[in-house]
């Protein structure tokens, strides 16, 4: 890309932006008029400062490339939107958690956002029993609004003929089209969460009503809690998480839905279109049985050679419910987290590690691998064995079923593999970290699984006292793992080539 071609394209980028600022910054106005409504008065001066911030700084970077709005962004340039808008998020939502008082430093604040943003749900907040309403849901609003997209919420107030906005959206880690263009697949993803929050909040509310909850207060927790389940979130707006309510009927409720949050996108337009058999077809949920069976079983075993729990119902509220909340990358808990370490044993710990490795499925609110990607790979085997067994004249074309028979192509192989592989690595280096920081090898994995899936389950690693470089560590891992690594890469490669040319020109 030459020079002029870089600066050219800082103008749509700009747009783009700005269009994301604008709409975190809106946004900001609903955990303003919760904290109006409660007479949270220091909160909602908070939240009305820092939207103006967030206003007029879109307002100001969409006009500088408004005109240039509908030129088509290159590949490269458009994932680098997608990363960067990410970025740009994290810190001006950062904002209102550094001024709210409940964090230590605005890294922390970050921290926070981060984990809000990538569905992760690992926290720094301090106090978190006598947050005020306005902050909780500010903390719930950007878990919600994470799991569906920040790109993807900023698509839908766009034209459909908006330049570069396919790219945008393949950038945040998404490449279904539920409609013909990605400005329209945006709008139907999140028509699609609200008639969910709609539903999904009315049967939380009642299921706090049953936990003995009363008042605004049920619905609040209800609210919160449902936006956690679907975004696969994690976040709870007390600091037992799910172990507070101490309700069996609230737990299965939970389960219902981070479940249902779990799934990809297309696989619930296809659903909600009528086509429920895809439920049973679909590579994704095929795969999600399988290795959810298999972490499980031996959850289950490792839990009962340690006589852990003393019965069904106890190993299903504490065990299997850690299991499926890590599997999807949700991170509702219900024991304390270090219980894992000290109650758990080496079995039931791997299993788990490798339930939030595995994830959820693709183009949904989950982290980890993704279900098409671990049975594209499962099937990759299974064709090399037959092949190895059979004659040529018996081979044939793989196919997987999702949404429709796709040919399994070399291309779509080797994306897979490289996917897991680069999550692998991360997840690598975030153990090593851990372990530099001095907390065991089995504690280490299991946290840096957390933060590589984007679930948000602790051992007890994530805390404010835990170092800097470590912060920044699980940080950087949130942010590549739930772009799925090629639109941070794009950013830096684009920054990078923006610097090598300035300093060749002033060089020569």
């Amino acid at each position: 890309m030459r020079k002029n071609e870089l600066t050219g394209a800082l103008y749509p980028v700009s747009y783009y932006l700005g269009l994301v600022a604008m709409t975190l910054g809106a946004l900001q106005l609903i955990p303003a008029l919760t904290s109006l409504v409660y007479r949270e008065w220091n909160i909602l001066m908070v939240f009305l400062c820092t939207a103006s911030i967030a206003l007029i700084l879109g307002l100001s970077m969409m006009m500088l490339g408004f005109s240039r709005r509908r030129e088509k962004l290159s590949f490269g340039v458009g994932l680098s939107v997608s990363a960067g808008a990410w970025g740009l998020g994290m810190l001006l939502c950062a904002i209102p958690y550094r001024l709210c008082g409940n964090y230590l430093s605005y890294l922390d604040s970050c921290f926070d956002v981060m984990s809000g943003l990538t569905t992760t749900g690992l926290t720094l907040v301090q106090n978190m029993d006598h947050l005020s309403n306005g902050v909780n849901m500010w903390r719930h609003l950007l878990t919600f609004l994470g799991g569906q997209g920040m790109i993807v919420l900023a698509l839908t107030f766009l034209a459909k003929d908006a330049g570069g906005a396919y790219t945008m959206y393949v950038g945040e880690a998404k490449d279904e089209k539920l409609m013909p263009n990605a400005v329209s697949t945006s709008k139907r993803i999140w028509s699609i969460s609200m008639f969910y929050l709609l539903i999904g909040s009315v049967v939380m509310s009642l299921a706090a009503f049953a936990a003995g909850m009363r008042g605004g207060r049920a619905i609040l927790h209800g609210i919160w809690i449902y936006m956690s389940a679907w975004s696969t979130g994690g976040f709870g707006p007390m600091s037992q998480n799910v172990l507070y309510y101490h309700s069996a009927l609230f737990e299965l409720v939970t389960v219902v839905f981070f479940v249902i949050g779990s799934f990809n996108f297309a696989l619930h337009h296809a659903v909600l279109s009528g086509n429920r058999k895809e439920l049973v077809r679909n590579i994704e949920t095929v795969t999600f049985t399988v290795t959810l069976t298999l972490t499980a079983s031996l959850t289950a075993l490792g839990l009962m050679r340690a006589h852990v729990y003393p019965n069904v119902m106890a190993l299903f509220r504490k065990g299997f419910y850690q299991l499926i909340s890590g599997h999807t990358t949700t991170g509702f808990m219900s024991i304390y987290a270090k219980q894992f370490y000290y109650e758990w044993g080496d079995i039931a710990l791997f299993a788990i590690t490798l339930a939030m490795l595995f994830g959820g499925s693709a183009c949904s609110t989950a982290g980890g691998f993704k279900g098409i990607r671990t049975g594209i790979i499962f099937k990759t085997f299974q064709a090399e064995i037959r092949q190895m067994l059979q004659p040529d004249s018996r081979r044939r074309e793989q196919r997987i079923h999702h949404i429709r028979d796709i040919i399994l192509t070399d291309k779509a192989v080797r994306s897979a593999f490289v996917i897991v592989t680069a999550y692998i690595i991360t997840f690598s280096i975030g153990t090593l970290a851990g372990m530099l920081a001095g907390y065991p090898l089995a504690m280490a994995a299991f946290e840096s699984a957390s933060a590589t899936g984007n679930v948000g389950l602790s051992i007890g690693i994530t805390a404010a006292s835990m170092p800097a470089f470590l912060k920044v560590t699980y940080i950087i891992i949130m942010w590549l793992a739930r772009l799925e690594f090629m639109s941070v890469l794009a950013l830096i490669a684009y920054g990078l080539r923006k610097v090598k040319r300035s300093c060749s020109q002033k060089y020569w």
